[in-house]
Parts: C-alpha cells; structure tokens; sequence
C-alpha cells in the first residue's frame, strides 16, 4: 500500500509547528538511512514520492556501496522511488519539538515494488499466508545495553552512568527495580517517544548483563506493521540515549565476558475468523503448532545468515548465556531455541530465541514466516521436544546450531526454499552484501592481531 497525500495534508493543518520531516528507509543492513526535509517539501512526497538511487538498497553496514550487487556501475545508480509507509507519519520528539518523520519502503519507476527493499520482501511472505487463509501474528522484544559515549583508552567500550545516581552499573541484578529507577529518566522519555509514534512499547526489565534493558512490543496481526515497530523503537531507542549523553546499543556481543542481546520473536497463526490455531488444552500446542516448529527446525540453518547477520552475531552463541546453542525445542525451557510459553491454551504460541538484537526485524520476521508456512504447508515433524538442561543436550547430541559466518551465508545462497519465499534476486543480493562486508572486515587488522601474533608467530 502507499500512503495518500491527504494523511500529509491533515497532519500539516493538525502541527503548524512542524517544520522538518526526516524520511528513513531501513535497506538490508538495518541501518536507517535517508534524509531530512524541509515542511513544503512534505506535500510532493505524498504525492509523487522522492527520487532515491539504487545504492542505497544495498550499502553494507556502514553505508558504502557493494559494487558486486551490479546496482552501482552496470546500472548506473538508477533513481527508485521511496513513498511513505500508510499512517506511519508522526512526532519524532526527542529530535526536536519541531521534528516529525516517516519511513519509506521502495518501489520500481513503474510503480511495481522493488525486489530488494526489506518490507516487500517480509509482505511476498505475508502473501502466502493470505493465501492460504491465515493470519501471521508476531511481536518482537529487543535487549540492549546503554554505553558511555567515550569508549576507553584500548577503543573498547564501557556501560553508560545511569542518569539517576551517576553511577556505572558492576552487578547482574537481573529484574532489578533499583536499575529500573536508576534508567527512569530515559526509560520515561523513551516510553514517550514511542507513544507519539504509535508503537505499542511495552514494559521494561533489567536484564541478566549489567546495563542491559530489555523492553518489549505489543504482538500484531500486521506483521508488517509489527516489523516497523520494532525498527522505529530501535531509532528512537538510539536516539533517546544521545539526549542522555549516552548509546543505546544493539550489537549482539558487545562485552566478551558477559550475555549478548537477542532478539526474541513471538509467533502464532489465525485462521480468517481469528482463532488461534496454535491453541490447544495441551502444553505442546496444537499439531499445526509443532508442524511450525518442525518448519523452524528446517530452516533454521538456512536462515541463519538473516538471524545472525554479522562476524560479531556469532559471539554470542555460547552455552549457558541464554543463547540457544541447538536447534532444539521445548515447553516453558528458556535453554532452547524454539520455546512454548506457558500461558493459557488460547495464547499458544512460539517464542523464537535465535536472532541477535543486531538482526533486521523485517528480514528475521520474513525467515521465521518463511520457516513456520513451510513446516505447516509440508507438516513438518519437530522431533520430540527437549526437557531439561537444552545446552546439554547439545553437548551429548552434538546437534548445534551452525556458527560460522561464512557458511552461514554460503548456505542462505544455496536454500531453495528461501529463494522461493523471499525470492531469487533478494537471496543474490543480500549475500553478495554480506560477501563484501566479511571481505571488508577481514581485510582490518584488530588489536587481537598485534596481541597474539606480532610476537608471538
């Protein structure tokens, strides 16, 4: 769908006061990209769309082209067109009182939509749901530490003072009210933030890592618009902790000797009369329940290159750090990838642990539908389920999940199943990215190097 002149005409009578309008597209690194516009340059947006060059659909994670795409020289950078996201357009407060913003999915000058933008690729999933009678229902919840804006004298970083007491945090203090208060200014203006941009944030905790928040997100029936959550909440997150003198990261591993953050994507289906078909009186769900899970098992080494999308997502997997380490399942067993909740049988769904709270959410959405319509559609058995210790039975298994960064995206190359659900050009492009960014980044010698091997080979 694209967004009407008249939402743009409305919210410009509504806010007189409005006189700059960022547009933000996200691309396949996650990283929001775009620009900021003037309020008379609102109106043309709405209707005719803004002019945006091929190279920003594929730029790596720290903007610059991938040359290897053919987007940049074979086709001469060619203008696309970025339109407004419907009913997305709001105050972005902590920019500035007189600061709003949309983001923009991409489309073709003929108007078809353009293969590579993330929000197309997450509805051609979408589609196939539709099309069989279902209704995806998702929410994602995100971890995050806040740092220091200085890093230490080595370039590492260091965890932000809370705004309260001055004072870094040194303890775990997992679910620890002091750290909720001691957070309480930015938590209040971010909660803020995300009520004038209409994103369902929800409650916060203090999380297992010193200085790491985890705040959750309302589910939807719009998985589309549950992806956008999730990606304005991170934006605003960030820039909420600027005004605070600090930054709100979303790195998976950014501390070796402590838990990464994840990002946790909650998942059930409905039928077209909204029941959940996930429902069921037994804690193991419904049968299309485990068909999905059976589905997630599947591909989940295929999709990997999309949960874990750079060198430092692999990090992160290490046994017990509330990381899955096996491709396992289990009800109420948090040591697992692919948990049942408990709750009552109506709300029967799947908590998804895999993905790094450096993963788009679009992209992760899109390859957790993916996984959970292919294990319905070809009733895929999930095994049986795990109790206990899940990083045990990884160990005397041997059944693991795959982590290593280039295999990851060899293998995301090769599936045939996820160029049929997210399409071929998609699959090229994205790992043509990411082939380029792990060239680039073993091309950097670290301070690691210099340590083990200057003196030492």
């Amino acid at each position: 769908m694209i967004a009407e002149p008249s939402e743009a005409k409305a919210f410009l009578d509504a806010h007189p006061e409005m006189q700059f309008f960022e547009i933000i597209y996200t691309g396949l690194s996650g990283v929001p990209r775009g620009k900021r516009l003037r309020r008379h340059e609102l109106t043309s947006l709405y209707d005719i769309g803004r002019f945006l060059p091929s190279s920003i659909l594929v730029t790596d994670i720290t903007g610059q082209d991938v040359e290897q795409t053919g987007l940049i020289w074979e086709g001469g950078d060619a203008d696309k067109v970025g339109r407004p996201v419907p009913g997305r357009l709001a105050m972005a407060p902590w920019l500035g009182a007189d600061i709003a913003q949309v983001p923009l999915s991409v489309w073709e000058l003929d108007h078809a939509p353009t293969a590579l933008d993330p929000r197309h690729v997450l509805q051609r999933v979408i589609s196939r749901f539709e099309k069989d009678g279902l209704v995806p229902v998702a929410a994602c919840e995100l971890e995050f530490f806040l740092l220091d804006a200085e890093r230490l004298s080595d370039g590492r970083p260091q965890l932000a003072r809370w705004p309260v007491t001055g004072q870094r945090p040194t303890q775990h203090d997992q679910y620890s009210l002091r750290e909720m208060q001691e957070a309480a200014p930015f938590l209040r203006e971010l909660w803020s933030a995300a009520d004038a941009l209409s994103v369902p944030l929800e409650g916060a905790i203090s999380e297992y890592a010193p200085g790491q928040l985890e705040l959750t997100l309302k589910h939807h029936a719009d998985v589309l618009r549950a992806a956008d959550d999730a990606i304005l909440y991170k934006h605003a997150a960030k820039g909420v902790a600027l005004k605070h003198g600090c930054e709100a990261t979303f790195m998976a591993k950014p501390f070796a000797d402590q838990a990464g953050s994840g990002m946790h994507m909650h998942v059930s289906v409905n039928d077209n009369a909204g029941t959940n078909i996930f429902a069921s009186e037994v804690a193991e769900g419904s049968v299309q329940l485990r068909q999905a899970i059976g589905g997630m098992r599947a591909l989940l080494a295929d999709s990997m290159a999309i949960l874990a999308p750079n060198a430092n997502s692999y990090r992160r997997f290490r046994a017990n750090s509330y990381a899955p380490v096996a491709p396992a399942w289990g009800v109420n067993n948090r040591t697992c990838a692919f948990r049942i909740p408990a709750g009552a049988p109506h709300t029967r769904h799947i908590e998804h642990r895999v993905a790094g709270a450096d993963a788009h959410p679009t992209l992760a959405l899109a390859v957790l539908l993916a996984a959970v319509h292919h294990g319905l559609t070809n009733k895929v058995d999930p095994g049986p389920p795990v109790s206990g210790d899940g990083y045990a039975h990884a160990e005397a298994t041997g059944d693991k999940i795959p982590t290593n960064w280039f295999a990851a995206v060899d293998r995301f190359a090769q599936s045939v199943v996820l160029r049929d659900y997210l399409g071929a050009g998609f699959v090229d492009a994205y790992a043509s990215v990411k082939r380029t960014e792990q060239d680039r980044y073993f091309s950097t010698i670290s301070g690691v190097d210099y340590d083990w091997y200057l003196r030492g080979a």
